[in-house]
């Protein structure tokens, strides 16, 4: 299951979207599964976590029914992904439960495990954030967005997962660029590189930041660097196609 993770993963850094619903719809072979350690369940959360969120598909990840495992950390997986994606799907009120949730979930982790109750309370953090921003409180999404960014970067990556689902610098660059300040984007964008390098999103989200902020060497460099990681992107992908026009290789 961690390998199949890390599949998803990749196809979705790689801009092959087909290759990793195939990988997720393989989850339907564990139904029922009992791990032999709690965190052998993490992947499968992440999974259709991942799949939906990498895409953007807000009401796709504002819906998703992955089943409970009763394992804090792991749940709170599910459960950031539906609080973010209603939220940024324009419903902040269907996020509550969620982000309820996400908050018993750090405080069953107090005092038992310090670093996944850090983790789960950043995602507790920016999915507020979101939930104000959805709201119309957009300086105060900034302001939480940028403190969960500041907490995830003092936290080491663990072993079992290929990172944060969204690092939540990234999510603070797509705020930014909701709120028409390219130039602040452009640079959480990149500083998203330095710890998350070649991240299909951050990439693209640092050439659409930097063209929308007059910024074309760097808006041509980043693009460059979309084809590059992605020579194998799905037929049609709008990241791609933007990249292409962009260089003239439309």
């Amino acid at each position: 299951m961690h390998a199949l993770d890390y599949m998803v993963y990749g196809y979705l850094q790689t801009g092959q979207i087909r290759a990793a619903a195939r990988v997720v719809a393989e989850n339907a072979r564990f139904a029922g599964y009992q791990a032999p350690t709690p965190i052998a369940y993490y992947a499968l959360a992440a999974m259709p976590a991942r799949y939906a969120m990498e895409r953007g598909a807000w009401e796709e990840a504002a819906s998703i029914g992955t089943r409970r495992f009763d394992v804090p950390f792991v749940d709170a997986i599910t459960h950031f992904a539906r609080a973010m994606g209603a939220a940024r799907a324009g419903r902040p009120d269907a996020a509550a439960a969620d982000v309820e949730a996400l908050r018993a979930a750090v405080a069953a982790l107090a005092g038992r495990d310090a670093y996944w109750q850090e983790q789960v309370e950043i995602q507790r953090i920016a999915a507020e954030g979101w939930v104000a921003f959805a709201r119309g409180e957009r300086d105060q999404g900034v302001v939480l967005l940028r403190e969960a960014a500041e907490r995830e970067g003092r936290t080491d990556k663990h072993p079992v997962t290929p990172g944060p689902l969204m690092p939540a610098r990234e999510q603070l660059g797509e705020m930014l660029m909701l709120m028409d300040r390219p130039a602040e984007a452009q640079r959480e964008f990149e500083a998203v590189q330095q710890t998350e390098p070649r991240r299909f999103r951050a990439v693209y989200g640092s050439a659409r930041a930097a063209e929308q902020a007059g910024d074309r060497d760097a808006a041509r460099r980043h693009y460059e660097i979309l084809l590059q990681i992605a020579p194998q992107a799905d037929a049609g992908l709008p990241e791609i196609v933007q990249a292409r026009t962009f260089l003239g290789r439309g």
